[in-house]
């Protein structure tokens, strides 16, 4: 047990890539043994999050259960994994989603089984590894090695329009990590540590220039925006979402685009706080105009999953509004609402599959009484999709509460305007969601294709139980969830304004009359 607990953040991140090395050595013909091997490491992996998620003090901000190993010492760099609490409850749902997409998985996939596990698996260790690195060129490593899974997963088992999908996509991340991968290296050359903790204490006792910050900020802010996506860079999204198979697009909305959320709260907005503050306008605008955009495009939509899909762009512009109102109750709501959506946004899509299996097909019209046919999958997809726009009692109302209320007492400009928007894109959801369910479930029940569906099975009954479980227990006792973040969201709001204000100081008094503007910064 000693054991476990000084090496579980390892343990945790390369569980599925040994399980992944075990896959190579069976023959592909054997699909049943790989199917119930890749279950059984993503079972071992969730339990070791719960045990993390047991152990984890939450008392205080510090980074826990520290690993750090020399890597390339020349360069400064290092293996080093921590968690605290605005990782935990990512690494937390990250595991939880992996025994859930393999079992969605199990009938769906019939070609290529070993390598669609080999992908799957591999995706797990670079999503669990970039939660938790703490060496910013770890991060980076973990961060393109997702980008080479998720590409397979469209490009090889996703729909008809797979390939332009796939490359879209590809294009679109790699575009922005180029600029995230300079901004790291002037970091480097500032600094000469990759050492996340030791940056911070370097930008705390010698603050970067003004000018600098913003231009760094902006690096790291496009790489992470493209990935949430924040309008305008969403168009790669709606393409990935209905063109990749039912479990990448379950990783895609449940983890994959809370890297970009993550990215903004761990690394872009401590690093560079008068970047972030210079920001908080444009940001604040895109994330509105997000919520609004998504939601009316949502209601347009003639095809359930891409109905979804955009409905990812609002619900993370509600995420992005709170991350940037810096208040303690908007951030603590924004990390909550990174899990609500991967719980209530994979549970749609994970419904969504369950469907197209029977149907082959994901058009509103050509559905119509699925209640009376399938009352089991109609009653789960009702939870869900009252989850999805904010109903008191489950997880989407906690995590939108405290965002609107958390940017209606944020002391910049026009904060209780947005919120005042915001509070309309809930209602937006209310209406395209609600819209759609009726269609689905209560329309008529006029084609014959429909009459003979199955309801729900056991397997399919097992996995949507897990996640309806947590959209349920963070909705009527979220204190389990949020006491593991209260310490770590006040430290760190509380830092990103203590370290603006000297800097604030220093300009006032450098550029007081009579005096000329003298950045006392030194540079790389």
């Amino acid at each position: 047990m000693q054991f476990i607990d000084r090496n579980i953040l390892s343990l945790i991140i390369f569980l599925p890539l040994a399980g992944m090395a075990v896959l190579f050595f069976l023959s592909a013909e054997r699909k049943r043994l790989i199917r119930i091997l890749s279950l059984v490491v993503m079972i071992l992996d969730f339990l070791l999050c719960i045990h993390l998620f047991i152990s984890f003090n939450s008392d205080t901000h510090y980074m826990q259960f520290v690993s750090r190993y020399d890597w390339i010492p020349q360069f400064h760099i290092s293996y080093q994994v921590g968690v605290d609490g605005i990782s935990l409850l990512l690494v937390m749902l990250t595991g939880l989603l992996g025994p859930v997409v393999i079992l969605s998985s199990w009938s769906a996939i019939e070609t290529r089984v070993k390598e669609y596990h080999i992908f799957m698996l591999l995706l797990q260790t670079a999503m669990l590894g970039a939660f938790l690195a703490m060496d910013l060129f770890l991060f980076y490593v973990f961060w393109e090695l997702m980008l080479i899974p998720m590409y397979f997963l469209i490009g090889v088992w996703g729909g008809p329009r797979r390939i332009y999908a796939a490359v879209k996509f590809f294009l679109f991340t790699m575009f922005g990590s180029v600029l995230m991968l300079v901004a790291i290296i002037y970091v480097y050359l500032y600094c000469e540590s990759f050492d996340f903790i030791v940056i911070m204490e370097k930008f705390r006792t010698a603050p970067l220039a003004r000018d600098i910050q913003v231009w760094l900020f902006a690096a790291f802010a496009l790489a992470f925006a493209i990935k949430v996506p924040i309008f305008p860079f969403h168009t790669w999204l709606p393409d990935a979402h209905v063109e990749a198979p039912t479990a990448g697009s379950v990783i895609l909305a449940g983890v994959l685009l809370k890297m970009g959320t993550y990215g903004f709260i761990r690394f872009a907005m401590p690093l560079f706080p008068e970047g972030a503050y210079a920001a908080v306008p444009i940001i604040s605008i895109l994330a509105l105009i997000g919520i609004i955009y998504g939601a009316l495009v949502s209601m347009v939509q003639a095809d359930v999953k891409r109905l979804v899909a955009f409905s990812s762009v609002a619900h993370l512009g509600f995420v992005m509004l709170g991350l940037f109102a810096l208040t303690f109750q908007s951030v603590q709501g924004a990390i909550i609402q990174m899990v609500n959506h991967g719980l209530s946004t994979g549970a749609l899509f994970l419904l969504v599959g369950v469907v197209y299996e029977r149907r082959h097909t994901r058009m509103i019209k050509d559905f119509g009484g699925l209640s009376k046919v399938m009352p089991l999958f109609a009653i789960m997809f009702m939870v869900v999709t009252l989850s999805s726009i904010g109903l008191p009692g489950l997880n989407g109302f906690v995590g939108e509460f405290l965002i609107l209320l958390g940017t209606y007492n944020a002391v910049h400009p026009w904060a209780k305007l947005y919120a005042g928007i915001g509070v309309i894109g809930v209602i937006l959801a209310a209406v395209y969601m609600l819209w759609m369910y009726q269609r689905v479930m209560f329309g008529p029940l006029d084609k014959e294709e429909n009459r003979g569906l199955k309801d729900l099975n056991i397997r399919e009954i097992v996995y949507l139980l897990i996640v309806l479980v947590f959209i349920v227990w963070i909705g009527v006792y979220p204190k389990t969830f949020l006491g593991k973040t209260e310490a770590t969201v006040k430290y760190y709001v509380t830092q990103i304004e203590k370290r603006r204000l000297p800097l604030l100081t220093a300009m006032n008094e450098n550029t007081a009359p009579g005096k000329q503007a003298v950045s006392k910064i030194s540079r790389p």
